[in-house]
């Protein structure tokens, strides 16, 4: 006899669903982790200077930004969200073969912003569908989505490490070939994994455009100084994306502690969102989270612009459970606070356009900076942290 408990009230998950997503979601963040923390490395063998390839990393983040909201708009006009994500993998697994055959500044520019373009709506597309399924009340399919997103982030530290011994192994090309291996893999699951039926299930729903009352939330000042503190804090990051893997390399360290190191940093980032961020949240409340996230970030940079010392970066790399994770769930916490419930979605969209935006400016400065003072400029990102720590006191709600 098969005995099965029920908890009354709370949906029991849809184990296909859940498992075709989960399924998805590891080759998807797989194939970025593989690629993400060599991408530099990869081009400086390819001849490209430090800045040809700020120029080239910030463009791509600018086309980025016009890229998702455009194929967003599309897979919501012809409720065919599922369809478009498979394009969209296809298309950039495609296209990162590219980077095998080119060789020249300009080509590779052109494959780099056709890449960037390509890949941006995937996790856009991927997360639409992904919150639905898990949150819609009475969907038969429903399950949690934060399994989802924690499976992600493991397989992103696997990716890496496994991109790692391939590196050691093969040289810096074969992260081509397992990235998209890997995104060919993800585009696979996603039209076979997630049921057919998932873009009808949204019923005549009508598309709002989401930065229609974005003045009306610039008069906000609070909502203001939170983007601006987001600004700060998130593009500080674009000096280590850019460059760490370069200045740990002109350290001494080789590919797979290289690729060890970056994965400490994604793992201090899951143990944030999972256990110690949301209490401590709670305790501090958002602005003082905020101000933990800078005073980390502040820490953080100084270490990396004054030491490629392997022990020194071990303490330093899980900070970006803090500079990330955490300074993250603070501004979920914030917005809440700030926007009016049907201004919610603007009030999303304007802090993930702040942070995308400062972190294109600040990649574009990254390359002059880091060509100009080498691993000094992490200074300047450790300046932006410290001028965000004040400005996260003004976020506190009056008598707070």
């Amino acid at each position: 006899m098969k005995l099965e408990f029920v908890i009354v009230g709370r949906p029991q998950p849809d184990r296909n669903q859940l498992r075709g997503f989960v399924i998805l979601y590891m080759f998807l963040y797989a194939a970025f982790g593989a690629a993400s923390p060599f991408w530099p490395l990869f081009f400086e063998e390819r001849g490209i200077g430090p800045e040809q390839l700020g120029l080239m990393l910030g463009l791509g983040t600018a086309v980025r930004l016009m890229s998702s909201p455009v194929a967003s708009g599309i897979a919501d006009r012809l409720r065919a969200r599922r369809a478009v994500l498979v394009i969209c993998i296809g298309l950039s697994a495609a296209i990162a073969l590219g980077f095998l055959w080119v060789g020249r500044f300009p080509f590779l520019l052109l494959v780099s912003v056709c890449h960037a373009a390509a890949l941006a709506p995937v996790t856009v597309l991927a997360d639409a569908l992904g919150s639905r399924q898990a949150a819609a009340p009475g969907m038969p399919g429903r399950f949690e989505y934060g399994w989802v997103r924690g499976a992600g982030s493991a397989a992103f530290v696997g990716g890496t490490l496994m991109a790692g011994q391939f590196v050691s192994a093969t040289g810096l090309s074969s992260i081509i070939a397992l990235h998209a291996g890997l995104l060919a893999g993800a585009a696979f699951f996603a039209a076979v994994a997630i049921g057919p039926t998932i873009d009808r299930q949204d019923g005549a729903e009508r598309v709002v455009a989401p930065f229609k009352d974005l003045a009306a939330l610039l008069r906000i000042a609070r909502f203001r100084r939170l983007l601006l503190v987001a600004a700060l804090i998130l593009g500080s990051h674009a000096m280590h994306d850019a460059f760490a893997v370069i200045r740990w390399h002109a350290g001494g360290i080789g590919p797979g502690v290289a690729s060890a190191l970056w994965s400490l940093s994604v793992a201090g980032e899951v143990v944030v969102f999972f256990l110690i961020g949301p209490g401590l949240v709670r305790r501090a409340g958002p602005a003082g989270a905020a101000a933990i996230a800078a005073g980390a970030g502040l820490l953080r940079w100084v270490v990396m612009a004054l030491t490629a010392e392997p022990l020194a970066l071990v303490l330093v790399q899980p900070l970006h459970g803090l500079t990330f994770a955490l300074l993250h769930l603070a501004c979920m916490g914030l917005l809440i606070e700030i926007v009016p419930p049907q201004l919610a979605a603007t009030g999303q969209a304007a802090y993930a356009l702040a942070a995308a935006l400062a972190s294109a400016v600040l990649t574009f400065a990254a390359g002059a900076l880091y060509a100009h003072f080498d691993s000094a400029a992490f200074l300047a990102m450790a300046a932006l942290c410290a001028v965000a720590l004040p400005l996260t006191q003004s976020l506190r709600m009056p008598g707070q």
